[in-house]
């Protein structure tokens, strides 16, 4: 044990990495909360380890109702469940590769404390890189591949993160919990790549026949699109056709909603609208056969300079 950080289990592999999302404020499409999650299901990884987070945690914010507390129920008076937050580590994997999947809970307090056990975690497991997911909320067309933008901590890694469709982050903000790990995982030459994907939200709030806003909860075209990256950049080999059928399915159920809004409120120009979205936006699809392809001429190339 390091600190707060409680390791059960030291699996070994040739290389293993990390990857890392929490729910929390940059969660948009649970891409960072709910994409772990379905991970660990898929690929049946196991719990090695936990940070143990008592003091990370408000139990109440005045002049709130219950907007940090714990979630406890009760069965005919008896206490049946008791949901505190809670920070876990996966893993899966082989003895050529191994996958750490880390699932937390934004803290409240103790940023650094709890930055560092996650660092110390990934050292004392012998990580290579690790990478984590956010997601932001934009005015996107939803049938078109996801807008993905890429923080990185160490300078040398930006050659390589920028092979793979994405934007490199302008940002000036508040900080996500993600962006505080990059730039503390930059001083402690650690690497970490973050990939934040733009997830599709409307604001239909001044068409009176709908009267609210839309906003995809659990985008799985966002998660394949940051899977895809992921997978490759990382040669992990994870199955991604449980992904895809998904991301297909979820594109059916958006076009029959937005069919069931146009019939009700016609005349409102919602066709007009998404149709403008679509023209007007700048697709960056990252196709992994693109890089196979660019790797092998750049092999074949290298071979013959040598000659």
């Amino acid at each position: 044990m390091t600190g707060n950080v409680e390791l059960w289990e030291h699996p070994k592999a040739r290389e293993i990495y990390m990857l890392t999302g929490w729910r929390q404020w940059a969660d948009a499409g649970s891409v960072s909360s709910g994409l772990p999650q379905y991970l660990i299901y898929q690929t049946g990884a196991r719990l090695i380890g936990q940070i143990r987070g008592e003091s990370y945690y408000l139990f109440q914010f005045p002049g709130t109702h219950d907007l940090v507390r714990p979630v406890i129920k009760f069965e005919s008076g008896y206490p049946k469940s008791l949901q505190t937050p809670h920070n876990e580590f996966y893993y899966t994997g082989d003895e050529q590769k191994g996958l750490v999947i880390f699932i937390g809970d934004e803290p409240h307090l103790d940023i650094e404390s709890y930055v560092k056990s996650i660092l110390n975690a990934a050292m004392e497991l012998g990580v290579k890189r690790i990478v984590g997911l956010g997601g932001v909320y934009g005015e996107l067309p939803y049938d078109k591949e996801r807008l993905v933008s890429c923080t990185y901590s160490l300078e040398h890694l930006k050659s390589d993160v920028e092979r793979f469709a994405v934007t490199l982050s302008d940002y000036h903000g508040g900080a996500s919990i993600g962006s505080y790990l990059c730039k503390r995982a930059s001083e402690n030459d650690i690497e970490f790549v973050s990939f934040y994907a733009f997830v599709p939200t409307y604001d239909f709030s001044n068409i009176s026949q709908i009267g609210s806003s839309i906003q995809i909860e659990n985008d799985y075209t966002a998660w394949l699109n940051v899977m895809r990256r992921v997978n490759h950049m990382l040669s992990l080999d994870l199955d991604l056709s449980d992904l895809e059928k998904k991301s297909q399915l979820l594109l059916e159920r958006i076009d029959k909603k937005v069919e069931e809004l146009e019939r009700k409120a016609p005349g409102s120009g919602l066709k007009e609208y998404f149709q403008n979205l679509s023209d007007e936006f700048e697709e960056k699809p990252f196709d992994p056969l693109d890089e196979i392809w660019e790797d092998e001429i750049r092999r074949l190339l290298d071979k013959f300079e040598d000659e």
